[in-house]
């Protein structure tokens, strides 16, 4: 099986950024735990604070990933484009959140990911990515 994980915006700085929120391991420290863990799946990472590159990314990989993990992080809540670029492949696509994005600010209520995405994985902390690879384990 291949997974590929897309993070969006300011998820470059996951260890650093608001610890008491998301953690104080990198991705890249995080992936490795998943790697270990998940022997059987080839996982690609790519991250990007770029809207048009994850979008880039999706039609990249879309066509040839088995699934997508896709944390969109801010632009869950603004891009159209990333919804959009989402219909548009075949690789059904696990929407993710470290927070509990329904806990925070009135704006991260609304998800342009959520309505395309074949399920959502929301407010586990970094574990989110992992409960979304079990979820794609389970027989669907």
């Amino acid at each position: 099986m291949n997974v590929s994980i897309i993070n969006g915006p300011n998820l470059n700085l996951l260890g650093k950024r608001e610890p008491n929120i998301y953690g104080s391991l990198t991705f890249e420290e995080y992936l490795k735990s998943l790697k270990k863990e998940f022997k059987n799946i080839t996982f690609d990472y790519y991250q990007s604070n770029i809207e048009g590159k994850i979008i880039d990314r999706i039609q990249e990989v879309g066509f040839s990933s088995d699934y997508i993990l896709l944390n969109a992080a801010a632009y869950t809540h603004t891009s159209i484009g990333i919804g959009d670029a989402i219909k548009s492949v075949d690789s059904p696509v696990i929407e993710i959140h470290i927070s509990n994005t329904f806990s925070r600010e009135d704006f991260r209520h609304k998800s342009y990911i959520t309505p395309v995405a074949k399920g959502l994985i929301i407010g586990f902390g970094i574990d989110s990515y992992r409960l979304g690879v079990l979820s794609l384990l389970k027989k669907n």
